[in-house]
């Protein structure tokens, strides 16, 4: 079984200790290719993603600045950015987007970083990944006025309206281990009615982990949970959920 994880970040040090054992476990549990998110603590380091990516021949990166870090943002920071999207390795900028549950940086400075990166991207050539929490308007609005190309809705945990609207937008989306939280029926009819070319599994390691790991440090191995639970609500084989998601991430993200 071929399984990709397209939303790891391999690089908390909640995986000082065993990272290379982490990385060992995903290998044998089948997952072929995993996706280091390149936001880390923000700037001035940009290329936390790539640096892991650059280690191993499965690994692709990311690069951005997550809404959490906006505030840290400088014209220097976008500059950079725009150099390191056209490292081999990068195959999208991310993650990027809008968090009001922390603000932990200004509203006002979350969107004018997001809207910079969004530049960024499609002069790249490159898709996006979103980051949204509770800003779905302001997320879905700011995407309307100032982006036409791919993009990956990561954890997506809205229900299927604003499903339908991501996707009416272009996007993927990719689930991780709240799919099988006993109590996200929404996701899982978001997961029920997701095209079968645009679905993605994740892991957001290592945040998150799935049912039967919950409340336990979540690591990319446990993306075949997922798996088995998108399997049981699509109703369809694991391998099968597996091959398409395996797929999509390689049309999305290893494209020119």
């Amino acid at each position: 079984m071929k399984l990709v994880d397209s939303h790891c970040h391999l690089d908390d040090p909640k995986f000082d200790a065993d990272r290379e054992q982490v990385i060992e476990r995903a290998r044998a549990a089948g997952v072929e290719r995993m996706m280091a998110i390149g936001t880390g603590n923000g700037p001035p380091d940009l290329e936390i993603g790539i640096r892991l990516a650059e280690r191993y021949e499965f690994f692709l990166a990311t690069v951005g600045v997550h809404p959490h870090d906006a505030s840290k943002a400088a014209e220097d920071t976008f500059g950079r950015l725009r150099e390191l999207a056209r490292h081999p390795k990068v195959a999208a900028i991310g993650e990027i987007g809008l968090d009001y549950h922390y603000d932990f940086s200004p509203r006002d400075v979350q969107r004018s970083v997001f809207e910079k990166q969004l530049e960024i991207a499609a002069e790249a050539g490159k898709p996006i990944v979103i980051h949204t929490r509770e800003a779905w308007q302001d997320t879905v609005s700011l995407l309307r006025r100032n982006w036409r190309g791919r993009g990956i809705m990561h954890c997506f945990t809205g229900d299927v309206e604003q499903a339908r609207e991501a996707l009416s937008l272009g996007f993927h989306l990719s689930f991780g281990g709240v799919v099988t939280f006993p109590k996200a029926d929404n996701v899982r009819e978001a997961a029920r009615i997701t095209p079968d070319e645009r679905l993605l599994i994740e892991t957001d390691c290592p945040y998150l982990a799935p049912v039967p790991h919950r409340g336990k440090r979540n690591e990319p191995a446990f993306v075949a949970d997922v798996a088995r639970r998108l399997a049981e609500v699509r109703g369809c084989g694991v391998e099968e959920i597996a091959e398409l998601t395996a797929g999509n991430f390689e049309r999305l993200c290893m494209r020119g």
